[in-house]
């Protein structure tokens, strides 16, 4: 269990939309930049007076990068905090520093907020690192540095509190924007069938009255043009409010074609074997069959221990489409969530295109995943 937690943290993508530099940053960084000076040339007890005060400068401008960039600064800030501390170490020198670069508290917040789990992982160790050599070179006592540490760390678990916390609102408002698309679909289906059922009936009008009286049947056709043009025009509004991003939308679609470049990209291990006519599958069954397999290799190639060969096989017979995806690992490849698909995802895709779905542990050894699917489903 815990083995899994500490790779489920280092397998976690940065934050995402960390916020740029606005006005508020860089009047935090003018301030502390007059605090450094007033405080490096008021001060008698400076240690090193003009190192403490470019020191200071550098830790008070790093500020700036500390949302994009936070296991970069916190390597530099505190990298450089650990040579000052062994530097006084050898030398038996006083306490290092100004007491203004106590905004390097700023940093373990900015670090475990907006950093990848790596990143959080590497940061925080060069933190502790700090935090040793610090309370080493100026030890006032174990209840001081209990409190400093604690201090310190404080900011961190903050961090990871609010992450937490966006990222539950984040998935809320993934969830509202999915059931306002879920109702789009629908009033598109209704928009759809409306003005297509007043296209059927005038033409069936039309042509009933076209000998008799043509300039009716010359109305109907009017009519009709107009029906057209604004279901067209509805269905690109609503179409226009489904899709993501215009560039996503225009890319085609991945499918069975572009197995073979998936198995490259993964190793020699994958062999992929297409047979029967995959010329005329439905674009939704085309679509889908890569996904399956994709999330299915990707599977096996994470939770796979020793696999040496992932066989993926299509065939088209009839009106059916199987896929087939088997690996010959030790224990059963647990389908993962690296796609957002898992077993629920995939088994649902396939459902809703009129199929079945099934996956689990070989008869000899390995995973197996059998998929079929009606060849012109979705078409």
């Amino acid at each position: 269990m815990v083995r899994n937690a500490v790779r489920s943290l280092l397998a976690e993508p940065r934050a995402p939309y960390p916020p740029k530099r606005v006005w508020r940053d860089w009047v935090l960084v003018a301030g502390l930049l007059t605090a450094v000076v007033i405080e490096g040339v008021v001060r008698d007890d400076v240690v090193w007076r003009p190192v403490a005060i470019v020191v200071a400068v550098a830790v008070v401008w790093a500020l700036l990068w500390r949302r994009t960039q936070p296991l970069a600064v916190v390597a530099a800030v505190f990298g450089a905090v650990i040579v000052i501390d062994i530097i006084a170490l050898i030398s038996g020198r006083g306490p290092f520093g100004l007491n203004s670069m106590i905004c390097v508290i700023l940093l373990p917040y900015a670090l475990v907020r907006w950093g990848s789990g790596r990143e959080i992982g590497i940061g925080l160790g060069i933190i502790l690192a700090a935090m040793v050599l610090a309370n080493i070179s100026d030890f006032t006592g174990y209840v001081e540095a209990v409190f400093g540490s604690m201090f310190l760390l404080f900011w961190a678990t903050l961090g990871a509190a609010v992450r937490y916390w966006s990222t539950a609102r984040l998935r809320e408002l993934d969830q509202v924007r999915l059931r306002e698309r879920e109702q789009l679909a629908r009033e598109l289906h209704d928009t759809v069938a409306h003005h297509v059922s007043a296209i059927v009936i005038r033409a069936q009008a039309g042509r009933a009255v076209a000998v008799s009286r043509p300039e009716a049947a010359v109305d109907a056709l009017a009519v009709i043009e107009a029906e057209g043009t604004r279901t067209l025009a509805e269905m690109r509004r609503m179409v226009g409010v489904l899709r993501d991003e215009g560039t996503a939308a225009l890319a085609p679609n991945p499918g069975v074609a572009d197995l073979q470049r998936l198995a490259r990209s993964v190793g020699d291990r994958v062999q992929v074997e297409v047979s029967g006519d995959v010329e005329d599958l439905g674009p939704a069954v085309d679509a889908a069959i890569y996904r399956i397999a994709q999330e299915s290799i990707t599977n096996a190639v994470r939770h796979a221990r020793q696999a040496t060969r992932i066989d993926v096989r299509v065939a088209v017979d009839g009106d059916a489409v199987r896929l087939t995806i088997r690996d010959d690992g030790e224990g059963a490849s647990a389908p993962g969530t690296s796609l957002g698909y898992g077993l629920v995802g995939m088994t649902e895709r396939a459902t809703l295109l009129g199929g079945s779905f099934a996956a689990g542990p070989s008869s000899e050894r390995g995973w197996t995943v059998d998929v079929v699917l009606p060849r012109t489903a979705g078409r």
